[in-house]
């Protein structure tokens, strides 16, 4: 039986985003230990029957000793659990796991997700972080990218081999288990929702600016957030920020939860007015639910969205742009926005659906483990 390690930066991702994947993986016949800093998941991913191993991953560090750290504890843990193979996610394991794999000699596939924080802007660390993509994606059998935006833009860059190179849809849904029924709002405001972590890349102050605009036109909305405070991001929202949108009315700051299809569906649209994404999973998981969509014409972004078919597009960093695609969604019937939800649905079937993702790894693998 061939050993397959994913690796990711949190316990948290795999056991959401990838979880049906390792499950096929190991119906395939692979053997899957999962390497992850601890966290809460951690223990569900052994109660599914999963070999667990914790790596310290400081993900928005830039200590190069810390880094260079992460490689000799990557190829430590590697070495004794005797890996074949390897199933990269997130920066600092597609990297740093990457230079690891290749002093020892084991086949990698990459999962460019998204480019991140790193690549909206343009300075010195951005250039260092192209550098060392470059090397260690040299010699990668696969790397996947979530879209065409930044999949062109690792090949017209050098960063990785055109050959080597694929796009595939993002994480992929479960459209079976992200699938609408009805639910009770007894009137109530109209709600907007935002899933996301609660930084500023992701538009979360677009979205409270966009909130204060249409409230002065507008008393029965409602502007609701949904995700973790992510505190050690360098374009994080601060907990004073958010007290004050808060109290000033604009949101709703929900938390955190489990049960992300509940709020979805007890909304009357989903928002994501972020700068750049690789193929956002809250949108896939949105459209699934039958939920229109309102994001930015962007990188990933735009992916999900057929502008005013199943949502509406709008200029990234535009709060009035967003705002007026807000009230357009507003303005629309209940038949019109379901219409538009039921052909968001249609789309995620046809072109995002996690079996199609989950296929693609498993004829990877076959072709070159």
């Amino acid at each position: 039986m061939r050993k397959l390690a994913i690796v990711s930066n949190s316990a948290w991702h795999i056991y959401n985003f990838r979880l049906r994947l390792i499950k096929e993986l190991r119906a395939e016949g692979y053997e899957i230990v999962v390497i992850a800093p601890s966290d809460l998941y951690a223990g569900k991913i052994e109660e599914e029957g999963f070999s667990y191993r914790h790596v310290s991953i400081d993900s928005g560090g830039t200590n190069p000793y810390a880094d260079l750290r992460l490689v000799f504890d990557f190829s430590r843990i590697f070495k004794k659990e005797n890996v074949d193979f390897l199933l990269l996610y997130t920066i600092k394991p597609n990297i740093y796991g990457s230079i690891a794999a290749r002093f020892l000699n084991i086949p990698v596939i990459n999962n460019i997700s998204g480019l991140g924080s790193l690549f909206i802007r343009n300075n010195c660390l951005t250039r260092l972080a192209q550098h060392l993509y470059r090397y260690a994606l040299s010699r990668s059998v696969k790397v996947f990218f979530h879209n065409n935006d930044d999949m062109q833009f690792f090949i017209r860059k050098g960063l990785v081999k055109k050959t080597t190179a694929e796009r595939l849809p993002g994480s992929g849904v479960d459209h079976r288990k992200f699938a609408p029924y009805p639910v009770q709002k007894n009137g109530g405001p109209f709600v907007f929702l935002l899933c996301s972590r609660m930084i500023l890349d992701k538009g979360v102050g677009i979205y409270a600016e966009a909130a204060r605009i249409l409230k002065a036109k507008h008393g029965n909305i409602e502007c609701q957030l949904l995700g973790f405070m992510d505190v050690k991001n360098p374009s994080a929202v601060s907990h004073e920020q958010m007290q004050q949108w808060v109290r000033a009315g604009l949101v709703n700051y929900l938390g955190t939860t489990d049960h992300v299809m509940e709020y979805i569906l007890r909304s009357h649209c989903v928002v994501l007015p972020s700068y750049r994404e690789g193929v956002p999973r809250s949108l896939l998981e949105a459209a699934s639910l039958a939920k229109p969509i309102i994001t930015t014409n962007t990188a990933g972004c735009k992916d999900v969205v057929d502008d005013g078919v199943n949502g509406y597009l709008c200029d990234p960093g535009n709060a009035g742009d967003l705002a007026e695609k807000m009230e357009r969604m507003i303005r629309l019937s209940d038949q019109e926005r379901s219409r538009m939800g039921s052909l968001g649905r249609e789309k995620v079937i046809r072109e995002f659906d996690e079996a199609i993702v989950i296929q693609r790894y498993v004829d990877t693998l076959s072709n070159k483990a």
